[in-house]
């Protein structure tokens, strides 16, 4: 008698053990799918945000001419609040390109230059220097398994000249200030002041 009491009272902390762990399993998986689940938009519209100003192009200044890399190599800089990357071909033509490598956003001022292309250096992903193209997606066998994940996009490009002893990229100076537009700058600001400059 007593090993049958036994018996059903392993089978009932079983059989909640069990159902415990269901529901749980159950949770997790609506707290996901709630997470992609579409949402109500709140209207952005505020006095608190900033308005944002037209599209402005203009060439600023990158890097020195100095600081330049040799051919089939890239370095990176910033023009107008943006990530650059800065790339020389193997015939010592300069292209300009968005220093963000999708679909990960490492920089791609590491990668390989060569064959009118620049590599992603981890995932290989190879981009068009004149276009930003993609010409090859994620190759590599890391690459293939995060890049399968995520369709194919590549990196923009920008008109570049030197100019004196500065090497010039065209981006759209206001893009920095229009970005930052859609976020709140007041008292609680990350920032710290109300106006959202720094101390």
């Amino acid at each position: 008698p007593q090993a049958s009491i036994r018996a059903q009272q392993l089978c009932s902390s079983h059989f909640i053990y069990n159902f415990k762990m269901k529901l749980a399993v159950i949770a997790t998986l609506a707290a996901g799918a709630s997470a992609f689940a579409p949402t109500s938009q709140v209207s952005r519209s505020t006095a608190l945000n900033a308005k944002k100003a037209a599209p402005k192009l203009q060439y600023v200044p990158c890097i020195s001419t100095d600081d330049l890399p040799a051919p089939g190599s890239a370095t990176s800089g910033v023009a107008g609040g943006l990530a650059i990357c800065i790339a020389v071909d193997e015939k010592g033509s300069v292209f300009a390109l968005g220093d963000k490598c999708p679909p990960v956003n490492q920089p791609l001022s590491f990668g390989k230059v060569e064959g009118g292309t620049i590599a992603d250096p981890v995932l290989g992903t190879k981009f068009d220097l004149k276009t930003g193209d993609v010409v090859s997606w994620c190759p590599s066998g890391l690459g293939k398994l995060i890049g399968g994940i995520f369709d194919p996009v590549g990196v923009p490009v920008y008109p570049v000249q030197a100019k004196g002893k500065s090497v010039n990229v065209q981006v759209d100076v206001n893009y920095k200030a229009n970005f930052e537009a859609d976020y709140w700058s007041g008292i609680l600001d990350a920032q710290g002041k109300s106006n959202g400059k720094y101390y």
